[in-house]
Protein backbone atom coordinates (compact mmCIF):
# COMPACT_ATOMS: atom_id res chain seq x y z
CA UNK A 1 0.00 0.00 0.00
CA UNK A 2 1.13 3.57 0.24
CA UNK A 3 2.31 2.99 3.50
CA UNK A 4 5.86 2.64 1.88
CA UNK A 5 5.49 6.34 0.35
CA UNK A 6 4.08 7.02 3.93
CA UNK A 7 6.67 6.37 5.62
CA UNK A 8 9.20 7.78 3.06
CA UNK A 9 7.49 11.51 3.35
CA UNK A 10 7.70 11.07 7.30
CA UNK A 11 11.37 10.58 7.12
CA UNK A 12 11.94 13.86 5.08
CA UNK A 13 9.02 16.44 6.35
CA UNK A 14 9.52 15.64 9.93
CA UNK A 15 6.30 13.35 10.68
CA UNK A 16 6.26 10.74 13.20
CA UNK A 17 6.43 7.53 11.20
CA UNK A 18 3.79 5.75 13.40
CA UNK A 19 1.02 8.64 11.85
CA UNK A 20 1.07 6.43 8.82
CA UNK A 21 1.81 2.63 10.26
CA UNK A 22 -0.67 0.21 11.18
CA UNK A 23 -2.14 0.67 14.53
CA UNK A 24 -4.78 -0.91 17.03
CA UNK A 25 -7.41 1.48 17.66
CA UNK A 26 -9.04 3.96 15.06
CA UNK A 27 -8.71 7.65 14.72
CA UNK A 28 -12.31 9.09 14.64
CA UNK A 29 -10.73 12.53 13.23
CA UNK A 30 -8.84 10.53 10.26
CA UNK A 31 -11.49 8.17 9.45
CA UNK A 32 -13.97 11.30 9.38
CA UNK A 33 -11.20 12.93 6.92
CA UNK A 34 -10.50 10.12 4.60
CA UNK A 35 -14.49 9.68 3.88
CA UNK A 36 -14.25 13.35 3.45
CA UNK A 37 -11.67 13.03 0.63
CA UNK A 38 -12.84 9.76 -0.56
CA UNK A 39 -16.16 11.68 -1.63
CA UNK A 40 -14.45 14.44 -2.93
CA UNK A 41 -12.41 12.31 -5.22
CA UNK A 42 -15.92 10.62 -6.36
CA UNK A 43 -17.39 13.80 -6.74
CA UNK A 44 -14.20 14.71 -9.46
CA UNK A 45 -15.25 11.91 -12.04
CA UNK A 46 -18.83 11.78 -11.46
CA UNK A 47 -19.97 15.57 -11.95
CA UNK A 48 -16.79 16.75 -12.16
CA UNK A 49 -15.24 14.99 -15.42
CA UNK A 50 -18.99 14.57 -17.15
CA UNK A 51 -19.34 18.05 -16.61
CA UNK A 52 -15.98 19.45 -17.91
CA UNK A 53 -15.52 17.20 -21.07
CA UNK A 54 -19.46 17.53 -21.58
CA UNK A 55 -19.07 20.80 -22.39
CA UNK A 56 -16.29 20.97 -24.23
CA UNK A 57 -18.35 18.36 -26.91
CA UNK A 58 -20.73 19.69 -29.61
CA UNK A 59 -24.36 19.40 -28.66
CA UNK A 60 -25.27 16.20 -30.37
CA UNK A 61 -22.72 14.30 -28.25
CA UNK A 62 -22.66 15.38 -24.46
CA UNK A 63 -24.67 12.69 -23.44
CA UNK A 64 -22.61 9.86 -25.03
CA UNK A 65 -19.63 11.07 -23.47
CA UNK A 66 -21.63 11.29 -19.83
CA UNK A 67 -22.42 8.04 -20.98
CA UNK A 68 -19.33 6.69 -21.02
CA UNK A 69 -17.98 8.44 -17.70
CA UNK A 70 -20.55 7.27 -15.63
CA UNK A 71 -20.50 3.56 -17.50
CA UNK A 72 -16.75 3.43 -16.84
CA UNK A 73 -16.70 4.32 -13.45
CA UNK A 74 -19.29 2.11 -12.84
CA UNK A 75 -16.93 -0.68 -14.68
CA UNK A 76 -13.88 0.20 -12.36
CA UNK A 77 -15.47 -0.06 -9.17
CA UNK A 78 -16.56 -3.25 -10.10
CA UNK A 79 -12.69 -4.33 -11.36
CA UNK A 80 -11.28 -3.11 -8.58
CA UNK A 81 -13.43 -4.86 -5.40
CA UNK A 82 -12.99 -8.02 -7.79
CA UNK A 83 -8.94 -7.94 -8.28
CA UNK A 84 -7.86 -4.73 -8.31
CA UNK A 85 -7.18 -3.81 -4.63
CA UNK A 86 -5.47 -6.99 -3.95
CA UNK A 87 -3.58 -6.80 -7.65
CA UNK A 88 -2.39 -2.92 -6.39
CA UNK A 89 -1.84 -2.79 -2.97
CA UNK A 90 -1.15 -6.99 -2.14
CA UNK A 91 2.37 -7.84 -1.76
CA UNK A 92 3.68 -9.34 -4.90
CA UNK A 93 6.32 -9.08 -7.65
CA UNK A 94 7.68 -5.49 -8.37
CA UNK A 95 4.75 -5.30 -10.96
CA UNK A 96 1.74 -7.31 -9.91
CA UNK A 97 0.35 -7.27 -6.29
CA UNK A 98 -1.18 -10.95 -4.77
CA UNK A 99 -4.44 -12.28 -4.63
CA UNK A 100 -4.79 -12.67 -1.31
CA UNK A 101 -7.59 -9.81 -1.19
CA UNK A 102 -9.76 -10.95 -4.33
CA UNK A 103 -13.10 -9.87 -3.93
CA UNK A 104 -11.65 -8.26 -0.37
CA UNK A 105 -11.47 -11.30 1.23
CA UNK A 106 -9.71 -11.37 4.22
CA UNK A 107 -10.21 -7.32 4.90
CA UNK A 108 -12.55 -7.21 7.95
CA UNK A 109 -14.56 -4.25 8.99
CA UNK A 110 -12.42 -3.97 11.14
CA UNK A 111 -9.34 -3.95 9.58
CA UNK A 112 -7.46 -0.68 9.68
CA UNK A 113 -5.26 1.23 7.26
CA UNK A 114 -3.18 3.47 9.42
CA UNK A 115 -5.84 4.69 11.52
CA UNK A 116 -8.70 4.64 9.72
CA UNK A 117 -10.78 1.63 8.31
CA UNK A 118 -8.77 -0.31 5.78
CA UNK A 119 -12.51 -0.33 3.45
CA UNK A 120 -12.39 3.02 3.41
CA UNK A 121 -8.71 3.36 1.73
CA UNK A 122 -10.03 0.67 -0.63
CA UNK A 123 -12.50 3.29 -2.08
CA UNK A 124 -10.21 5.86 -1.82
CA UNK A 125 -7.87 4.12 -4.25
CA UNK A 126 -10.28 2.75 -6.31
CA UNK A 127 -11.92 6.35 -7.20
CA UNK A 128 -8.40 6.94 -8.67
CA UNK A 129 -8.61 3.92 -10.85
CA UNK A 130 -12.16 5.55 -11.68
CA UNK A 131 -11.04 8.98 -12.89
CA UNK A 132 -7.97 7.97 -14.56
CA UNK A 133 -10.28 5.65 -17.02
CA UNK A 134 -12.60 8.44 -17.65
CA UNK A 135 -9.29 10.52 -18.31
CA UNK A 136 -9.11 8.86 -20.72
CA UNK A 137 -12.71 9.00 -22.78
CA UNK A 138 -11.70 12.44 -23.61
CA UNK A 139 -9.22 11.80 -25.98
CA UNK A 140 -11.57 9.06 -27.57
CA UNK A 141 -15.33 10.90 -27.88
CA UNK A 142 -17.66 11.98 -30.56
CA UNK A 143 -16.38 8.45 -32.46
CA UNK A 144 -15.85 5.83 -30.08
CA UNK A 145 -18.03 2.67 -30.47
CA UNK A 146 -19.33 2.65 -26.47
CA UNK A 147 -19.37 -0.63 -26.57
CA UNK A 148 -15.61 -1.16 -27.68
CA UNK A 149 -14.71 1.49 -25.24
CA UNK A 150 -15.86 -0.69 -22.47
CA UNK A 151 -13.69 -3.41 -23.92
CA UNK A 152 -10.66 -1.25 -23.87
CA UNK A 153 -11.55 -0.30 -20.26
CA UNK A 154 -11.54 -3.82 -18.77
CA UNK A 155 -8.09 -4.44 -20.61
CA UNK A 156 -6.29 -1.31 -20.20
CA UNK A 157 -7.49 -0.77 -16.48
CA UNK A 158 -6.24 -4.22 -16.24
CA UNK A 159 -2.75 -4.08 -18.36
CA UNK A 160 -1.79 -0.60 -16.94
CA UNK A 161 -3.50 1.21 -14.38
CA UNK A 162 -3.28 -1.57 -11.99
CA UNK A 163 0.88 -2.46 -12.59
CA UNK A 164 1.28 0.96 -12.46
CA UNK A 165 -0.23 1.65 -8.80
CA UNK A 166 1.70 -1.32 -7.66
CA UNK A 167 4.99 -0.30 -9.14
CA UNK A 168 4.65 3.38 -7.73
CA UNK A 169 2.15 3.02 -4.83
CA UNK A 170 2.09 -0.91 -3.91
CA UNK A 171 5.83 -0.99 -2.91
CA UNK A 172 6.87 -2.45 -6.56
CA UNK A 173 9.40 -1.25 -8.71
CA UNK A 174 9.27 2.49 -8.41
CA UNK A 175 8.67 2.78 -5.22
CA UNK A 176 11.57 0.52 -4.15
CA UNK A 177 13.51 2.86 -6.59
CA UNK A 178 12.53 5.70 -5.03
CA UNK A 179 9.96 7.97 -7.35
CA UNK A 180 8.36 10.53 -5.67
CA UNK A 181 4.31 10.42 -7.16
CA UNK A 182 2.57 11.75 -4.14
CA UNK A 183 -1.08 11.81 -5.69
CA UNK A 184 -0.84 9.98 -9.14
CA UNK A 185 1.51 12.44 -11.88
CA UNK A 186 2.44 8.99 -13.37
CA UNK A 187 0.22 6.57 -12.25
CA UNK A 188 -3.32 8.76 -13.16
CA UNK A 189 -1.93 11.80 -15.78
CA UNK A 190 0.92 10.58 -17.76
CA UNK A 191 -0.68 7.01 -17.81
CA UNK A 192 -4.51 8.62 -19.04
CA UNK A 193 -2.66 11.12 -21.36
CA UNK A 194 -0.60 8.53 -23.46
CA UNK A 195 -3.31 6.02 -23.24
CA UNK A 196 -4.94 8.27 -24.67
CA UNK A 197 -3.23 9.77 -27.48
CA UNK A 198 -2.42 5.70 -28.68
CA UNK A 199 -6.52 5.88 -29.10
CA UNK A 200 -6.65 9.04 -30.82
CA UNK A 201 -4.16 7.78 -33.37
CA UNK A 202 -6.28 4.91 -33.45
CA UNK A 203 -9.25 5.92 -33.84
CA UNK A 204 -8.36 8.56 -36.36
CA UNK A 205 -9.86 12.61 -36.45
CA UNK A 206 -13.25 13.33 -36.50
CA UNK A 207 -15.51 13.39 -39.89
CA UNK A 208 -14.87 17.29 -40.70
CA UNK A 209 -11.81 17.49 -38.76
CA UNK A 210 -9.99 21.04 -39.75
CA UNK A 211 -12.51 21.68 -42.15
CA UNK A 212 -15.19 22.22 -39.74
CA UNK A 213 -15.57 24.17 -36.77
CA UNK A 214 -15.60 21.93 -34.03
CA UNK A 215 -16.27 24.68 -31.09
CA UNK A 216 -17.43 24.03 -27.20
CA UNK A 217 -21.08 24.11 -27.00
CA UNK A 218 -21.29 25.19 -23.53
CA UNK A 219 -18.69 26.39 -21.53
CA UNK A 220 -20.77 27.31 -18.48
CA UNK A 221 -21.31 24.13 -18.16
CA UNK A 222 -17.41 23.16 -18.97
CA UNK A 223 -16.54 26.14 -16.01
CA UNK A 224 -18.71 24.36 -13.62
CA UNK A 225 -16.95 20.90 -14.16
CA UNK A 226 -13.80 23.16 -13.61
CA UNK A 227 -14.86 23.69 -10.19
CA UNK A 228 -16.10 20.53 -8.85
CA UNK A 229 -12.58 19.12 -10.43
CA UNK A 230 -11.16 22.34 -8.41
CA UNK A 231 -12.99 21.14 -5.44
CA UNK A 232 -12.36 17.49 -5.55
CA UNK A 233 -8.53 17.57 -6.22
CA UNK A 234 -8.39 18.30 -2.34
CA UNK A 235 -9.55 15.34 -1.60
CA UNK A 236 -6.95 13.92 -4.07
CA UNK A 237 -3.79 15.85 -2.75
CA UNK A 238 -4.49 16.10 0.49
CA UNK A 239 -6.69 13.00 1.00
CA UNK A 240 -3.20 11.03 0.21
CA UNK A 241 -1.46 12.14 3.30
CA UNK A 242 -3.65 9.56 5.18
CA UNK A 243 -4.21 11.47 8.27
CA UNK A 244 -4.87 14.77 9.45
CA UNK A 245 -1.13 15.88 9.83
CA UNK A 246 1.28 18.54 8.21
CA UNK A 247 1.84 16.82 5.12
CA UNK A 248 -2.30 17.44 5.03
CA UNK A 249 -2.07 21.12 5.46
CA UNK A 250 1.19 21.41 3.08
CA UNK A 251 -0.71 19.49 0.09
CA UNK A 252 -3.42 21.93 0.94
CA UNK A 253 -1.71 25.01 0.50
CA UNK A 254 0.78 23.98 -2.39
CA UNK A 255 -2.75 22.68 -4.30
CA UNK A 256 -4.21 25.98 -3.97
CA UNK A 257 -1.06 27.87 -4.70
CA UNK A 258 -0.17 26.22 -7.97
CA UNK A 259 -3.40 25.88 -9.29
CA UNK A 260 -4.16 29.79 -9.06
CA UNK A 261 -0.59 30.43 -10.77
CA UNK A 262 -1.77 28.33 -13.58
CA UNK A 263 -4.51 29.86 -13.88
CA UNK A 264 -2.67 33.42 -14.39
CA UNK A 265 0.34 32.50 -16.15
CA UNK A 266 -1.98 30.51 -19.14
CA UNK A 267 -4.30 33.68 -19.20
CA UNK A 268 -1.43 36.19 -19.27
CA UNK A 269 0.15 33.90 -22.02
CA UNK A 270 -3.07 34.08 -24.37
CA UNK A 271 -3.34 37.46 -23.44
CA UNK A 272 -0.15 38.12 -24.83
CA UNK A 273 -0.60 35.90 -27.69
CA UNK A 274 -4.59 36.09 -28.57
CA UNK A 275 -5.11 39.89 -26.97
CA UNK A 276 -7.72 38.35 -25.18
CA UNK A 277 -8.15 36.08 -21.76
CA UNK A 278 -10.47 33.97 -22.53
CA UNK A 279 -12.84 31.45 -19.88
CA UNK A 280 -11.18 28.60 -21.40
CA UNK A 281 -8.18 29.35 -20.77
CA UNK A 282 -8.44 29.66 -17.28
CA UNK A 283 -10.89 26.37 -16.64
CA UNK A 284 -7.44 24.55 -18.57
CA UNK A 285 -4.75 26.33 -16.90
CA UNK A 286 -6.35 25.55 -13.55
CA UNK A 287 -6.44 21.87 -14.54
CA UNK A 288 -3.07 22.26 -15.58
CA UNK A 289 -2.02 23.59 -12.24
CA UNK A 290 -3.74 20.95 -10.44
CA UNK A 291 -2.36 18.38 -12.66
CA UNK A 292 1.70 19.62 -12.19
CA UNK A 293 1.18 19.74 -8.54
CA UNK A 294 -0.18 16.35 -7.63
CA UNK A 295 3.06 14.50 -7.79
CA UNK A 296 4.36 17.16 -5.51
CA UNK A 297 2.23 18.36 -3.39
CA UNK A 298 3.61 16.93 -0.28
CA UNK A 299 7.16 17.50 -0.28
CA UNK A 300 7.84 21.42 -1.79
CA UNK A 301 7.77 24.33 -0.63
CA UNK A 302 5.28 26.85 -0.87
CA UNK A 303 7.39 28.67 -3.37
CA UNK A 304 8.24 25.82 -4.78
CA UNK A 305 4.04 24.95 -5.24
CA UNK A 306 3.96 28.36 -7.02
CA UNK A 307 6.95 27.98 -9.68
CA UNK A 308 5.48 24.67 -10.98
CA UNK A 309 1.92 26.15 -11.05
CA UNK A 310 3.71 28.98 -13.28
CA UNK A 311 5.35 27.07 -15.66
CA UNK A 312 2.23 24.29 -15.61
CA UNK A 313 0.30 27.07 -17.09
CA UNK A 314 3.01 28.11 -19.54
CA UNK A 315 3.80 24.44 -20.71
CA UNK A 316 0.12 23.49 -20.71
CA UNK A 317 -1.06 26.37 -22.94
CA UNK A 318 2.25 24.97 -25.72
CA UNK A 319 0.71 21.79 -25.41
CA UNK A 320 -2.93 22.02 -26.49
CA UNK A 321 -1.48 24.57 -29.13
CA UNK A 322 1.94 24.16 -30.58
CA UNK A 323 2.19 20.36 -29.64
CA UNK A 324 -0.76 19.08 -30.63
CA UNK A 325 -0.25 20.46 -34.13
CA UNK A 326 2.75 18.77 -34.09
CA UNK A 327 1.15 15.40 -33.39
CA UNK A 328 -1.18 15.82 -35.78
CA UNK A 329 -3.74 14.22 -33.61
CA UNK A 330 -7.64 14.52 -32.68
CA UNK A 331 -7.17 15.07 -29.17
CA UNK A 332 -10.52 16.29 -28.40
CA UNK A 333 -10.60 17.31 -24.75
CA UNK A 334 -7.04 18.18 -25.22
CA UNK A 335 -6.07 15.28 -22.20
CA UNK A 336 -2.43 14.80 -23.78
CA UNK A 337 -1.59 18.21 -24.24
CA UNK A 338 -2.58 19.53 -20.47
CA UNK A 339 -2.64 15.78 -17.99
CA UNK A 340 0.70 14.27 -20.22
CA UNK A 341 2.53 17.44 -20.28
CA UNK A 342 1.88 18.65 -17.51
CA UNK A 343 1.80 15.27 -15.62
CA UNK A 344 5.40 14.99 -17.05
CA UNK A 345 6.41 18.69 -15.99
CA UNK A 346 5.10 18.34 -12.24
CA UNK A 347 6.69 14.96 -12.17
CA UNK A 348 10.74 16.44 -13.17
CA UNK A 349 10.06 19.59 -11.31
CA UNK A 350 9.15 17.63 -7.91
CA UNK A 351 13.29 16.22 -8.39
CA UNK A 352 14.57 20.01 -8.02
CA UNK A 353 11.79 21.68 -5.32
CA UNK A 354 11.58 19.03 -2.97
CA UNK A 355 15.51 19.89 -2.46
CA UNK A 356 15.78 21.69 1.20
CA UNK A 357 17.42 23.95 -0.32
CA UNK A 358 14.43 25.50 -2.52
CA UNK A 359 12.36 25.05 0.30
CA UNK A 360 10.81 21.78 0.14
CA UNK A 361 11.08 19.04 2.81
CA UNK A 362 14.21 17.68 1.86
CA UNK A 363 15.15 14.65 0.20
CA UNK A 364 16.04 11.11 1.79
CA UNK A 365 19.18 10.74 3.14
CA UNK A 366 21.48 9.65 0.63
CA UNK A 367 19.51 11.16 -2.36
CA UNK A 368 20.78 14.04 -4.50
CA UNK A 369 18.68 16.23 -6.73
CA UNK A 370 20.20 15.19 -9.73
CA UNK A 371 19.72 11.28 -8.51
CA UNK A 372 16.59 12.24 -8.10
CA UNK A 373 15.67 13.73 -11.41
CA UNK A 374 17.59 10.57 -12.91
CA UNK A 375 15.01 8.04 -10.85
CA UNK A 376 11.88 10.56 -12.27
CA UNK A 377 12.85 10.58 -15.25
CA UNK A 378 13.04 6.74 -15.30
CA UNK A 379 9.55 6.77 -13.71
CA UNK A 380 8.50 8.52 -16.43
CA UNK A 381 10.08 6.27 -19.35
CA UNK A 382 8.59 3.80 -17.58
CA UNK A 383 4.93 4.77 -17.90
CA UNK A 384 4.65 6.42 -21.03
CA UNK A 385 5.85 3.24 -22.54
CA UNK A 386 4.62 0.30 -20.14
CA UNK A 387 0.72 2.83 -20.86
CA UNK A 388 1.95 3.45 -25.31
CA UNK A 389 1.79 -0.44 -25.28
CA UNK A 390 -0.74 -1.67 -23.06
CA UNK A 391 -3.28 0.83 -24.81
CA UNK A 392 -2.42 -0.25 -28.43
CA UNK A 393 -2.82 -3.78 -28.08
CA UNK A 394 -6.17 -2.83 -25.55
CA UNK A 395 -7.95 -0.81 -28.38
CA UNK A 396 -6.64 -3.39 -31.36
CA UNK A 397 -8.15 -6.11 -29.79
CA UNK A 398 -11.07 -3.86 -28.97
CA UNK A 399 -11.98 -2.55 -32.88
CA UNK A 400 -10.98 -6.97 -33.36
CA UNK A 401 -14.25 -7.70 -31.28
CA UNK A 402 -16.73 -5.00 -32.13
CA UNK A 403 -14.84 -2.68 -34.19
CA UNK A 404 -13.57 0.53 -32.41
CA UNK A 405 -14.76 3.35 -34.28
CA UNK A 406 -18.86 4.07 -35.21
CA UNK A 407 -19.75 4.62 -39.13
CA UNK A 408 -19.31 8.10 -40.42
CA UNK A 409 -23.38 8.40 -40.91
CA UNK A 410 -23.91 8.00 -36.84
CA UNK A 411 -20.72 10.41 -36.04
CA UNK A 412 -22.67 13.04 -38.46
CA UNK A 413 -25.94 12.44 -36.50
CA UNK A 414 -24.34 12.08 -32.93
CA UNK A 415 -23.58 9.48 -31.07
CA UNK A 416 -26.51 11.12 -28.09
CA UNK A 417 -29.09 9.49 -30.54
CA UNK A 418 -27.58 6.87 -33.19
CA UNK A 419 -25.81 5.38 -29.95
CA UNK A 420 -28.02 5.82 -26.58
CA UNK A 421 -31.40 7.08 -28.24
CA UNK A 422 -31.70 10.40 -26.38
CA UNK A 423 -31.14 13.85 -26.66
CA UNK A 424 -29.97 16.74 -24.32
CA UNK A 425 -31.57 19.09 -26.29
CA UNK A 426 -34.53 19.05 -27.63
Amino acid sequence: MRKQWFAVISIIAGVPSCAFAAGNSVDKADTVFMLINTILVIFMTIPGIALFYGGLLRRKNVLSLMSQVIVSFSLVCVLWVIYGYSLAFETGNPFFGGLKQVMLKNISITDLSGSFYQLIYVVFQGAFGCITVALVVGALCERVRFSALLIFIVLWFTASYIPMAHMVWGGGWLAQDGALDFAGGTVVHINAAVAGLVGAYLLGKRSGFGKEAFKPHNLPMTFIGTAVLYIGWFGFNVGSAGAVNAIAALALVNTMVATSGAVLSWISSEWLLRDKPSLLGACSGCIAGLVAITPAAATVGIGGALVIGVIAGITGLWGVVVLKRWLRVDDVCDVFGVHGVCGIVGCLLTSIFTASALGGTGFVEGMTMLRQFGIQVISILVCVVWSAVTAYFSFKIADLAVGLRISVESEREGLDITSHGESAYN
